[in-house]
């Protein structure tokens, strides 16, 4: 294995022989290489942009962005849906720089402020004369804000600055508005669920102020004439299943696809690791995984030692700071474990210098886990100070060698340990513009990053990704392992799987990941507890028409006459007017719209954040460890009447996790699925809330050092829940089998849980449930899985029409767990308010196989409704949009 420009890669492979030897390792997939298909440039774009791209490297366009390029020109909207590393940028940067030059202007939303300041680095490095590029953020100082609305032909900023600052003042903004023919949304596959619903109305309220600025309208689309200069929206997405639906969605309009890349890939292997069980024990007795953060950290320092760009990719900021200073204490030789290892090394030396001389041994040995390799010559150390390195040259700071990475300076170390370093949101540009080249040149040779670096930053170079965790989703998983490898060099991605049952489900069915389409963005702008505050903010940027009321669906019309019946607008003649001027009327884009809590440092004063009111009760409570742009504080007050979290700076040595107990009834049924004498169920559903205690655990095992009581009130929410029952008979049985059924209620529910962010594009935070061996609302044995927003954000939707697939994966995860009665890797839940009592794991796997011999017909055959299909629309209910 050799970098294309000489730099051995083979090393990167030395990881799966390890893990492959240690029983770590569960599968490995060999992906094989791609050529490219360059094409010659589109006939229209200017000359003078066609020779800045040439001077940047780019001979030509791939096909897949010269076909993106002309849909964009005949003014068609066009969603590119590819891989990782395949130059999704210049489909869209061909037509808006093209159209700058002829007097338009164009919108980039970016969903991270690390995101737009790239690309406008990017751009501004083509050097177009005419193309005046501008951030617009919420770090923009005043009069560079001002020089934006009166120079910029280029806006580059995010939903949230669009949604505040932009549409609320579009008057100031209404030249800009009103040249405006390109909208690009990038990275577009990271807005869903409730957050992606609100992004959905920010655009529809972003085309009415277009429309009305360029003195058109943008009803009209719908009667299928389109004028030369309508809104054309440009968006680029990590590979998608659906992803014209997914643009559809977002936008309101239909879009032409793209979604095979025409880019050269080398290979690349991927892996697929299981830490291993420890001595130590959780709730209940139950076995512990050593943590995944742990794994990376020791491959990453294996890597480094070794010479290997490798870069390690952590759920958070914290995980990310303990990855690296795990690395650098390996390397360092500081662990037990690395002290050991040299010890047996230096005794093998002097075994090898008695005996004669014999034969070298197998290529390929490995390291243990957590022993340091010899270091090499000394080499030059780059590290991220706590606002990174350039922070650090200015300030003249130093910090011992095993000091955390967020307060190491930059310095010249004499071994390898220093050139490990996180990365995350929080730097300042030129530290992570440091960063990023030292790393492209070599410098620095291990970063451990969080989804900073997923979203869209470009750096070369890599030989190897390791990812702590399953991300989310599989567009995410093949984002970040599309890191390494981009030069065309034979590449390693594995997968570390953390003691959670989706991760365990995974690395025992390679083939859910490998062979299996990416998920399709899951959001509903539907929803009344989102659309009816963008109604509200639309109306207060100008009055609200029936032909407007069309942009933002089909229950728009209902809920505007709900807000006029709640006084919050008022119609008069044909037009309908926000009432509150003055009031708040722009929500959050990542709640449900009720008014934050602000997270206040104690002592200074000095505003930290703000969550939204249902989040408050399980993040800032009195008690709980904040985590915020990677600094810890200790909630010492809740006062949710004045809505604030007082906090302290400071790291306690501990994590928390809030514990609620849950009751749930049922109002309405809305669809279901015969399965045999059992039954599978949609509806809208009432759920109470009540946190009533948390748990301390260790940061890196998660093990709890005890638990606390709260006093909060409980949180009433109406949202949509997925709910499947077995009949009186089936219990009767389950029974005489001797199954404690509530214990496999609560067992399967804990695992259902956990497994639907598979099939629902949702996060494990997103969903609740309840179970009950006899539950009131339907007096069987029932299992209810909610989504946690109000009015829902489609996850039980998902979850109905997938139900055969995420249940049959739900007893496969149970039953490949090792463990013997339960462990978090399967049955047991962080969260639980029973404190995982009764669960019981056998009796689910016996649960579940009852509930799945009903299924009707082939597998799939729950989903949908079509003739003949076991799925049934409740008599009198509502229909599901």
């Amino acid at each position: 294995m050799r970098h294309p420009g000489g730099r051995d890669t083979a090393p990167a492979a030395r990881i799966l022989r390890r893990g492959a030897r240690s029983g770590r390792l569960m599968h490995v997939e060999d992906i094989a290489a791609r050529p490219g298909e360059g094409v010659p440039w589109p006939g229209w774009v200017p000359e003078q942009i066609m020779l800045a791209f040439s001077r940047a490297g780019v001979a030509r366009p791939w096909a897949h962005q010269a076909a993106m390029a002309e849909h964009a020109h005949r003014g068609s909207n066009v969603i590119i849906a590819t891989p990782a590393a395949s130059g999704k940028s210049l489909g869209y940067l061909l037509p808006a720089l093209t159209t700058v030059l002829g007097g338009g202007t164009v919108l980039y939303l970016a969903p991270t402020r690390a995101l737009a300041a790239d690309q406008l680095r990017v751009i501004q490095a083509l050097g177009i004369t005419g193309v005046c590029a501008a951030v617009v953020d919420g770090d923009t100082h005043a009069a560079d804000r001002e020089r934006a609305r009166t120079h910029a032909n280029y806006l580059l900023t995010t939903p949230d600055m669009l949604h505040h600052v932009l549409l609320p003042r579009h008057s100031r903004w209404g030249e800009f508005f009103g040249r405006l023919h390109y909208v690009i949304v990038d990275e577009c596959h990271g807005y869903r669920g409730v957050f992606g619903s609100h992004v959905a109305h920010v655009l529809r309220r972003l085309r009415r102020v277009a429309a009305h600025h360029a003195g058109r309208h943008p009803a009209r689309a719908g009667t299928g004439a389109r004028a030369p200069d309508d809104l054309v929206f440009l968006l680029a997405s990590a590979t998608v299943s659906e992803p014209g639906n997914c643009a559809r969605l977002l936008t309101g309009r239909d879009a032409r696809e793209i979604t095979e890349s025409a880019a050269p890939r080398g290979p690349l292997t991927f892996g697929l690791w299981e830490p291993p069980l420890t001595a130590a024990r959780g709730e209940g007795g139950a076995p512990v995984r050593r943590p995944a953060t742990a794994e990376a950290a020791a491959l990453l320092a294996d890597l480094v030692a070794h010479d290997v760009r490798g870069l390690a990719f952590t759920r958070s900021r914290r995980g990310a700071e303990a990855v690296a200073i795990a690395a650098r204490r390996t390397l360092a030789g500081t662990s037990a474990a690395a002290r050991r290892a040299a010890a047996r090394a230096a005794k093998r030396a002097a075994a090898d210098a008695a005996e004669p001389a014999a034969a070298p041994g197998p290529a390929g040995t490995a390291t243990p886990p957590g022993a340091a390799e010899p270091a090499g010559p000394a080499e030059p150390s780059v590290a991220a100070g706590p606002t990174g390195p350039a922070a650090a040259r200015r300030n003249g700071a130093a910090a011992p060698t095993d000091a955390p990475v967020a307060a190491a300076p930059r310095s010249w170390a004499g071994d390898a340990r220093g050139r490990v370093a996180a990365y995350r949101s929080g730097y300042l540009p030129e530290d992570r513009r440091e960063l990023e080249e030292a790393l492209s040149t070599g410098a620095l040779l291990g970063l451990a990053a969080t989804t900073a670096l997923e979203l869209g930053v470009n750096i070369c170079g890599l030989d190897a990704v390791l990812i702590a965790g399953w991300p989310g989703s599989r567009a995410a998983l093949w984002q970040q392992a599309g890191r390494a490898g981009r030069e065309g060099q034979p590449a390693v991605a594995v997968l570390i799987a953390r003691d959670d049952p989706l991760d365990t489900y995974l690395v025992h069915h390679p083939e859910m990941l490998l062979h299996q389409p990416v998920e399709a963005t899951v959001l509903d702008p539907e929803n009344p507890y989102v659309l009816a505050p963008h109604l509200c903010a639309a109306a207060a940027e100008m009055p609200l028409t029936e032909a407007d009321l069309s942009l933002f669906g089909s229950s728009a019309a209902g809920t505007a006459q709900d807000l006029v019946v709640a006084g919050m607008l008022r119609r008069r003649g044909h037009r309908l007017y926000w009432t509150r001027r003055g009031r708040r009327h722009d929500p959050g884009l990542r709640g449900d719209g009720s008014y934050s809590v602000k997270i206040v440092e104690n002592g200074t004063g000095r505003l930290v954040g703000t969550v939204d009111r249902p989040s408050a009760h399980i993040f800032v409570h009195t008690g709980a460890v904040y985590l915020h742009q990677g600094e810890l504080y200790l909630v010492t007050a809740l006062n949710l009447a004045e809505g604030v979290a007082l906090v302290e700076p400071g790291d306690p040595g501990y994590v928390t996790s809030a514990r609620e107990v849950t009751g749930i009834d049922v109002v309405s049924e809305l669809r279901r699925a015969g399965w045999g004498p059992a039954t599978v169920s949609l509806g809208e559903v009432d759920v109470v809330r009540q946190v009533t205690s948390f748990t301390k655990r260790n940061p890196e095992t998660g093990q709890p050092y005890g638990e606390e009581a709260l006093d909060l009130p409980p949180r009433a929410l109406r949202t949509r829940a997925v709910w499947w029952t077995i009949s009186p008979g089936q219990r009767d049985e389950l029974l005489r089998r001797g199954v404690d059924l509530a214990g496999a209620a609560h067992a399967a529910e804990h695992t259902a849980i956990g497994l639907l962010p598979l099939f629902a594009s949702c996060d494990r935070m997103d969903i609740g449930g309840v179970s009950a061996d006899l539950h009131p609302a339907t007096g069987l044995l029932t299992v209810f899985v909610y989504d946690g927003n109000a009015g829902g954000a489609g996850f039980a939707e998902r979850g109905f029409a997938m139900a055969e697939a995420w249940l049959r994966a739900t007893a496969e995860a149970i039953l490949s767990c090792e463990c013997q009665a339960g462990c978090p890797s399967c049955v047991q839940s962080p969260k639980c308010g029973t404190g995982n009592e009764p669960l019981a794991k056998e009796g689910a796997v016996l649960l579940l196989e009852t509930l799945l011999a009903g299924v009707p017909g082939a597998a799939g055959a729950v989903i949908g409704a079509e003739p003949g299909e076991a799925v049934e629309p409740v008599p009198g209910a509502p229909a599901v949009p």
